[in-house]
């Protein structure tokens, strides 16, 4: 079982009691705009995605994280490993990505160990982080992660244009 700590954060696999505070996050309209078409998720709809998520845990050895805050044990939403599916054109890819419930925005919370955790548990050569065209928030979190644009397009499950950033594992271990 894998869990990261960091002075703020604990990054853990997925609890039954996350269902319902992480259903709160994916049931806020802010917090979805930018997410696939920008439609909000159910109580149903979160607990099948986090099966999904625990699913890739079991068979690639990386995931999305909960991530719970240390001094106060409040679910803040996720930030972890993927593989970007939705988009066929950049695979083989693992996407770093993150979803945080609005009182978490600003904290720098989404940059905290994800990436590390990639490159340096996992080996991973390359990671990539897809955010749609006009999301400035994701791509400010891009640039800090010392990730580049290197293409833009449009994601054909939603038609809505992305921007694709990627960061290797040699500039990665520059910074």
């Amino acid at each position: 079982m894998v869990t990261l700590e960091t002075p703020r954060l604990i990054l853990r696999r997925w609890r039954d009691e996350d269902v319902a505070p992480m259903a709160a996050v994916n049931a806020d309209p802010e917090v979805m705009r930018w997410i696939r078409d920008g439609s909000v998720r159910d109580g149903q709809q979160t607990r099948d995605g986090i099966r999904a998520w625990e699913s890739e845990w079991e068979s690639r050895g990386f995931g999305l994280f909960a991530v719970e805050i240390r001094s106060t044990g409040e679910l803040a939403g996720f930030t972890g490993l993927s593989v970007p599916h939705f988009l066929p054109e950049v695979l083989p890819a693992v996407e770093v990505g993150w979803r945080l419930g609005r009182p978490h925005w600003g904290q720098g919370l989404a940059t905290e160990a994800a990436v590390r955790f990639g490159f340096e548990e996992r080996g991973l050569e390359r990671i990539v982080s897809i955010a749609q065209v006009g999301n400035d928030a994701s791509e400010r979190i891009m640039v800090k992660l010392g990730m580049r644009p290197v293409r833009e397009t449009v994601n054909p499950t939603s038609g809505r244009r992305v921007r694709v950033f990627a960061l290797s594992s040699d500039q990665y271990g520059a910074r």
